[in-house]
């Protein structure tokens, strides 16, 4: 299977940034993405660890993030299926325990991982779950073992998405506009 081209830096920013200007009106949006990807949705809700109701919601809502970002760019997105989960989750348990401990170098140490399928997508995770620097009035902290925990669902998601999603043909099909 060909390797799919990562979606450039500057686009899965735009992308991103775009479904937080969307504010409440996402809701639907994601709702839309995640009923679309029912088998992704179960998989992350079952696996994701024991977070009060703001916490959980934060993580589901960057999980629609990242399937709008693959939606957005075009081609052909497929639904996620048990074959994509398992290969994921296969490719991400060979790393996890060169990631631990839970602490403020996590995100460098992902960074580190060669391999990553869409590597700026979960740069921007990343940043969501650890670098922030002004937290918004509304935005929920995480401590760093929860949002390390959320972080590998989300690499989970995004290396199944991509297995399951096949770029446009046209080579400019990642411009940012």
């Amino acid at each position: 299977m060909a390797e799919n081209a990562v979606i450039p830096r500057q686009h899965v920013h735009q992308l991103s940034e775009a479904c937080a200007t969307l504010g409440a009106s996402f809701q639907p949006v994601a709702k839309r993405l995640l009923e679309d990807q029912s088998r992704l949705l179960r998989f992350f809700k079952g696996n994701l660890p024991q977070m009060d109701g703001q916490a959980g919601e934060v993580s589901l809502y960057l999980l629609a993030v990242i399937v709008r970002i693959f939606d957005q760019c075009g081609g052909k997105l497929g639904r996620v299926g048990a074959a994509e989960i398992d290969l994921a989750t296969k490719k991400i348990a060979g790393a996890t325990r060169d990631l631990l401990p839970w602490d403020g170098g996590f995100a460098d140490r992902v960074r580190g991982i060669a391999g990553r399928a869409q590597p700026h997508i979960l740069d921007e995770a990343l940043n969501a779950l650890f670098e922030r620097e002004e937290k918004k009035e509304a935005e929920v902290d995480l401590d760093f073992e929860q949002a390390g925990r959320v972080f590998l669902m989300l690499w989970a998601a995004t290396e199944a998405l991509d297995a399951a999603w096949r770029a446009p043909a046209s080579p400019d099909w990642a411009q940012a506009e």
